[in-house]
């Protein structure tokens, strides 16, 4: 968990420092005094562009000198709050879980305000690296529509699930990408492009491109499963599955060997795991999640978050950090008692609303912020 977080000329915020303690942490506030920002804050301790997906310039506090600072102190006391099995605690030991008091930071400078700084322990790092100290996983509500958006918004959203199980995942989707963008740009090139070359980027899609797909497969596998065996009716059961690129139809390397003239011709990459869309369904209803109500897809979506969350803390031995953005005000009071009696106890949850009464069912040990303008 956090037990310090300081924010320096980060949007609305010149200078705050926060002590939330374990469990709960409530920020209170009228529309407009930060609190989404908070919680923007914290989502930058996960690999990508925080929960926004804003560029570096525009977190830069207006009136500010132009750069910004994000720092936090990640103590070790929540560990071990969900039991995990004694074999499966001392592979995450192995896989590099870590001992103490731990300080992280990221921002920008002011010389260089869109190029991101990251520190573990005063030492500079990379984005990718953050995972392997901290598990980041928010629900907006930008992403009530997620089941009508664009495959592109389910795939992120997927590979954010992932990456919680498989911290290595953003270091191969990075890798990934690189190599798709040098091979369109050079299949888009006048002339006739180097065949080794282009051989050289399509072997490298294709090593980390598996890596991609086996990993959002296992997510897709394990969350479905839990999903399917939950007998809580406070929240709908989703039914997942992957829906477009397949590995096991022809090895990508051939695939995108065999597609050079049609790639050059649409100026992308037409096949992939780029490609792949997740499928939601409304489990118990038996279909798709695009066509159940709004206030459905949204109890459907937090679900998912839930289970997820819940995974992930019975395979690491560690809760994930969840940020819930306005959650309790769109839930009837029932559901509201139910997520709140759900995650008690499970990590540390960061919710914002704009009355203390939304969370008057939560126990008396969470930490109540009131947050005023900046």
């Amino acid at each position: 968990m956090l037990s310090r977080l300081v924010l320096t000329d980060f949007r609305n915020h010149a200078d705050l420092t926060l002590q939330p303690g374990a469990g709960f942490v409530v920020l209170t506030g009228a529309n407009g005094a930060g609190k989404t920002n908070i919680l923007e804050a914290v989502s930058l301790f996960a690999p990508g562009r925080g929960l926004r997906r804003a560029a570096l310039g525009e977190m830069a506090r207006q009136g500010g000198a132009g750069g910004f600072g994000v720092a936090a102190t990640l103590c070790p006391s929540a560990r071990g709050e969900t039991s995990v099995a004694g074999d499966e605690r001392d592979q995450h030991a192995d896989a590099g879980s870590h001992i103490g008091d731990v300080d992280i930071a990221t921002g920008a400078l002011t010389s260089a305000p869109e190029r991101r700084i990251v520190r573990v322990q005063g030492a500079t790092t990379t984005a990718n690296t953050l995972a392997e100290w901290l598990t980041v996983l928010w629900l907006t509500p930008a992403m009530d529509r997620l089941f009508v958006a664009p495959a592109g918004e389910r795939r992120g959203f997927l590979d954010r699930l992932t990456l919680a199980l498989a911290p290595g995942h953003a270091h191969h989707a990075a890798r990934y990408e690189a190599a798709m963008r040098a091979r369109n740009r050079l299949l888009g090139d006048e002339g006739r492009p180097d065949g080794d070359w282009l051989s050289a980027l399509e072997a490298q899609m294709a090593d980390h491109g598996d890596a991609l797909d086996a990993a959002r497969r296992e997510t897709v596998d394990l969350l479905g499963a839990r999903l399917a065996g939950e007998t809580d009716g406070a929240f709908p059961r989703a039914g997942l599955a992957l829906d477009g690129w397949a590995g096991d139809a022809a090895p990508l390397a051939v695939a995108l060997a065999q597609g050079r003239a049609r790639d050059a011709a649409a100026g992308r990459t037409l096949v992939g795991p780029h490609r792949v869309d997740l499928i939601v369904t409304h489990h118990d209803k038996a279909r798709a999640a695009s066509l159940a109500s709004t206030g459905e897809q949204k109890a459907l979506l937090l679900g998912i978050v839930l289970a997820h969350a819940e995974l992930v803390a019975e395979r690491t031995g560690q809760p994930p950090v969840l940020l819930l953005d306005e959650v309790a005000a769109h839930l009837d009071p029932a559901r509201r008692a139910a997520l709140f009696d759900r995650l008690a106890g499970r990590g540390q949850v960061w919710m914002t609303g704009t009355e203390d009464a939304l969370f008057d069912a939560i126990d008396a040990q969470a930490t109540r912020i009131a947050v005023g303008p900046g």
